[in-house]
């Protein structure tokens, strides 16, 4: 006891030296010693967490909390190269107090993607960012095994009979849209504004019905463009602020919702519930495997979700993949060469169509190699993980990040990598088992595992993943290449046109082109 007393009275006379000698400061030196002491803290944090070799090794930063948070959220590919080349393929880095381990390149995809549940959570790491987007009860806002099922829920509309159906409605909605908003010969237009209409138009109607189409217009669009800016790194750390995104995004969401809710109560009243889409699917079909069902809020949020599913992904690409061709007017005709053959005298495309286009589907592969539209994935640690084949473990709290992304755009897996070569996959076809029903990023194993939502091939270790892996894999994949299969042609047939591809905005984690991005059309002489 004399020694703990000791030891208490030698900290006690340190502190009043210390303070002491503060007092003795001026109020500027006093400002600045104050200011100073979390930098110190941190370069000393720092410096013995570079001593741990347990730990992955951590990208250096001056500013404390904040961390590489700039550099990472302003141009993340390069951010990830430069901590590759001086770390190696695992590396950690701190995002706004949060420090992230990333394992680069398929071994990571492996990793994260096919870890189990016991290990780390998606609905942890994403419940902050996705539950004022969504809404609660539903995607992330609510136990795994009751996502697995919602994911089965959705799946009736994603059938390849559904795809059938859609193709004439999408064609439909995009020939409605030229009338409207391409006006004359020749003319400019937004593409990233252009396709976010689109896109919303041609999901709601194929996914929802003519009813919920018919309510939807432009506002909507903007809607889902105020909800995807809800996806920030300041979201992934602060889920409420007095902010105007934050203020958008909710304000969005709340009329989004109502406009569904007004459809479901409409559709429960008439007491025709049948099977005409999705809508009626959800009010006839979801129920868990509990017994308990899905309320009629927690419904309308699951069709924000599956809508917004079909609508930021396809806008995104279909924008990068006609920015492209406006820089290849050879490879546009090439497109119009292909689809013509297959065509023959039919005026109306088919789902079977589709199929048989290999430029088309190439096209919309290379883009999604080029623009991942979600340029990293992570998962929260739920207990203590051991990365393979190192010494580093990763302490429950800390999150896994990998970005497959950064592996589609490297050299090391893909030749000429920032080069936009559709053709490229006349010779790797094999690399992701092709795209047809059901879609496989098989990585090199056929083995195929039932999360809940349908068998999908377990293996991950591909470096093209554009969908993801593993039990957050998403559902929509054969939707998205229907849809934008469809857009692809509809916009050959009809136009030519030119553009400057845009660098890229990373300040969401949607890969979106910077503003503006213009294309300039120019209808095709019918034969």
């Amino acid at each position: 006891m004399s020694l703990v007393k000791s030891i208490v009275q030698d900290v006690q006379h340190l502190l009043i030296i210390v303070y002491s000698t503060f007092t003795e400061l001026s109020k500027i030196q006093q400002f600045l010693t104050i200011l100073a002491i979390p930098f110190i803290y941190s370069l000393t944090w720092q410096f013995f967490y570079s001593l741990r070799k347990d730990r992955a090794p951590m990208a250096f930063y001056y500013i404390p909390w904040v961390g590489s948070a700039v550099t990472y959220g302003m141009q993340p590919y390069e951010f990830f190269e430069n901590c590759r080349e001086k770390y190696g393929d695992c590396f950690s880095f701190l995002l706004l107090g949060k420090v992230m381990t990333v394992y680069l390149g398929p071994k990571g995809h492996e990793f994260v993607l096919n870890a189990k549940l016991s290990d780390v959570s998606a609905e942890e790491a994403y419940t902050h960012l996705t539950t004022p987007v969504f809404g609660k009860g539903v995607i992330y806002d609510c136990p795994n095994w009751k996502l697995m099922e919602q994911k089965k829920f959705a799946k009736v509309a994603l059938t390849k009979e559904s795809f059938i159906r859609y193709v004439p409605i999408i064609k439909e909605e995009m020939i409605k849209y030229f009338n409207y908003s391409f006006k004359g010969n020749s003319g400019k237009i937004d593409v990233l504004k252009a396709q976010s209409e689109m896109t919303l138009f041609t999901a709601s109607r194929s996914l929802f019905g003519d009813e919920l189409r018919s309510k939807l217009d432009a506002s909507y669009a903007e809607m889902y463009s105020d909800l995807d800016k809800g996806f920030t790194p300041l979201n992934f750390v602060f889920t409420y602020l007095p902010l105007p995104n934050y203020f958008k995004r909710d304000a969005a969401h709340n009329k989004i919702a109502h406009t569904y809710l007004d459809l479901i109560t409409k559709r429960r009243e008439s007491g025709k519930i049948e099977d005409r889409d999705l809508v009626d699917a959800l009010l006839k079909n979801s129920i868990y495997r509990d017994g308990t069902r899905m309320t009629d809020r927690e419904i309308a949020n699951l069709m924000i979700g599956v809508l917004m599913g079909g609508q930021h992904t396809s806008s995104a690409t279909s924008s990068w993949f006609l920015l492209h061709l406006g820089e290849n007017p050879e490879l546009q005709e090439e497109l119009y060469q292909e689809i013509i053959k297959v065509l023959g005298d039919k005026k109306d495309l088919t789902y079977d169509d589709l199929q048989k286009l290999d430029l088309v589907n190439s096209t919309i592969k290379e883009t999604l190699r080029l623009h991942m539209p979600l340029h990293s994935i992570f998962r929260k640690v739920t207990r203590n993980l051991p990365v393979p084949n190192t010494t580093y473990i990763v302490p429950k709290g800390h999150y896994v990040l990998i970005s497959p992304g950064y592996t589609m755009i490297n050299e090391r897996y893909f030749p000429n990598a920032n080069s936009f070569k559709p053709h490229r996959w006349d010779e790797i076809k094999s690399i992701d088992g092709g795209i047809s029903l059901p879609a496989t990023n098989n990585g090199g194993s056929d083995e195929q595992i039932d999360y809940g939502f349908g068998k999908i091939s377990k293996g991950v270790s591909s470096p093209y993943l554009p969908f993801g892996g593993g039990r957050h894999r998403c559902i929509g994949e054969p939707f998205a290449y229907t849809q934008l299969g469809t857009l692809l042609v509809t916009y050959i047939l009809n136009f030519k046109w030119s553009s400057k591809c845009p660098p890229v905005d990373y300040t969401s984690m949607v890969t979106l082109p910077v503003q503006p991005a213009i294309i300039n059309w120019e209808r095709r002489e019918k034969l």
